[in-house]
């Protein structure tokens, strides 16, 4: 059920307050076992805080904070997503990574780096000289000296994961409600009681992913919080995808004491993305960019892969983490109020995802049965990547004619989404769908046909510059 509650049907075992890639990944890792569950965000669609604006890397964990919290997440959600993936027909693109090193200081800290990684269990991460690397990276500049080869790192679609956890947790019962921002609360020392724009719900248990606005939405649930939410922008710039013949691996930096830095990487689309920056700001919604920056990003990515400096930019874009007080992920359990809070997951909440999901499984169970398991029923969608395996839909005769030639995405798969159990309503929600308008032309073709595709469906609706909904 989506975005609506039945009359008298308000009650749940527990509410996920956010619907980023967290909250998604709770919502199946509680709804398969057989608890009844509603996830509720104040945006129109999922995803659309933090979680729009993920580089889309599986990390290894090899450079997290040796025993901590992040790196249990991080490893219980790596090795998660690579058995599931298959059977969410998700993507998982075998890149592996090089940390490179460009001056003296920097190749003297990768056998520190070395030994971090096999103390955090990544016992295949090694040196490897320059000869080996611009072997690997014949595009690489060669005032590169060394690297650390990291074989696990992979990348992956930032959107369709979590749109597969929250449509495999919808396929076993749970209710999904947008644009219903959290009002007030009331916990009588049994259940909650959350008071939404639209309505009211109870609940056993809440959990707080709200992530960017996760403090504020304790302080109503809890009347008090102890962390802060300082949001932390990176602006990122997408080469077209013909970039992608110079970039074979994930090519990371030094990391320094206060940033991991510039990364260059392959996307599963098909093309090649540069960032983010790190930039501190007091607005959780300002996702604006600026030329100076982007130009910045664009030197440095020529400095690194000199071939690039041909190659033509198809997007820019801004994403906001929730960064916080604290680099650690601040998960608090109150068992007293039956309130879990999942706060600060940042750039690598990607990959955590599934392991937070177990980790607030096993502190904040759920007592509703027997697990549920897979649904053999539920339709797995087809999700966009450009993996060279099986067939796209606009090699098919059945495809109803190509929309977006940029990324080749047909008349079926948009109607395909329209139709689903999460229809979009907005414009930037079809987009994390299906990739319509994110190509060369950003839209400039296909705007009229997709405004008459969707109408009556977005709010505000598509206009004709293409930009309404975004």
């Amino acid at each position: 059920m989506s975005d609506s509650i039945e009359p008298n049907a308000g009650r749940f075992d527990v509410a996920i307050v956010g619907a980023g890639v967290v909250g998604c990944a709770l919502a199946r890792r509680y709804g398969l076992a057989g608890a009844r569950i509603v996830v509720i965000d104040k945006a129109k669609d999922i995803l659309d805080g933090a979680s729009k604006g993920n580089s889309g890397i599986l990390h290894t964990g090899f450079d997290a904070p040796p025993g901590s919290l992040e790196l249990d997440c991080i490893r219980t959600g790596y090795r998660e997503y690579r058995e599931l993936h298959r059977s969410l027909n998700l993507p998982l693109f075998e890149t592996g990574a090089y940390v490179v090193a460009w001056t003296e200081e920097e190749e003297g800290k990768l056998p520190s780096l070395v030994d971090k990684a096999h103390a955090n269990g990544i016992a295949n991460v090694r040196l490897i000289g320059r000869e080996a690397l611009l072997s690997a990276e014949p595009a690489l500049s060669r005032q590169a000296r060394s690297a650390i080869y990291v074989p696990g790192e992979a990348v992956i679609d930032p959107w369709s994961a979590p749109h597969a956890y929250l449509f495999e947790a919808m396929a076993h019962g749970t209710t999904l409600l947008r644009d219903w921002p959290v009002e007030s609360a009331d916990f009588d020392g049994r259940r909650w009681t959350l008071q939404g724009r639209s309505g009211r719900l109870e609940a056993a248990k809440v959990i707080n992913a709200a992530g960017l606005h996760g403090d504020t939405v304790e302080t109503i649930l809890l009347g008090s919080t102890d962390f802060e939410i300082r949001p932390r922008k990176g602006q990122f710039v997408v080469f077209d995808k013909d970039a992608s013949r110079f970039v074979q691996a994930i090519l990371l930096p030094v990391p320094s004491a206060t940033t991991k830095g510039i990364v260059i990487t392959r996307t599963s689309y098909g093309n090649v993305l540069v960032g983010p920056t790190s930039e501190d700001q007091e607005s959780r919604t300002d996702a604006s960019t600026d030329a100076a920056t982007l130009q910045r990003l664009r030197g440095e990515a020529v400095r690194i892969v000199p071939e690039l400096r041909g190659c033509g930019v198809n997007a820019v874009y801004a994403g906001i983490r929730p960064a916080s007080d604290d680099k650690a992920y601040r998960i608090r359990l109150e068992p007293d109020r039956q309130y879990l809070r999942i706060g600060g997951i940042r750039s690598t909440g990607l990959t955590a995802a599934l392991g937070i999901a177990a980790r607030a499984m096993s502190i904040f169970p759920v007592d509703a049965g027997t697990e549920s398991g897979t649904s053999p029923e539920w339709h797995r969608p087809e999700w966009i990547a450009e993996d060279g395996g099986g067939t796209r839909c606009w090699q098919r005769s059945s495809n109803g004619g190509i929309v977006c030639h940029c990324e080749l995405v047909t008349r079926a798969e948009i109607a395909a989404v329209m139709d689903g159990p999460v229809p979009p309503k907005t414009l930037a929600g079809l987009k994390r769908r299906t990739r319509v308008m994110m190509g060369r032309c950003q839209g400039f073709y296909c705007t009229a046909e997709i405004a008459e595709m969707t109408a009556g469906h977005f709010d505000p609706p598509l206009g004709k510059s293409g930009r309404s909904g975004t």
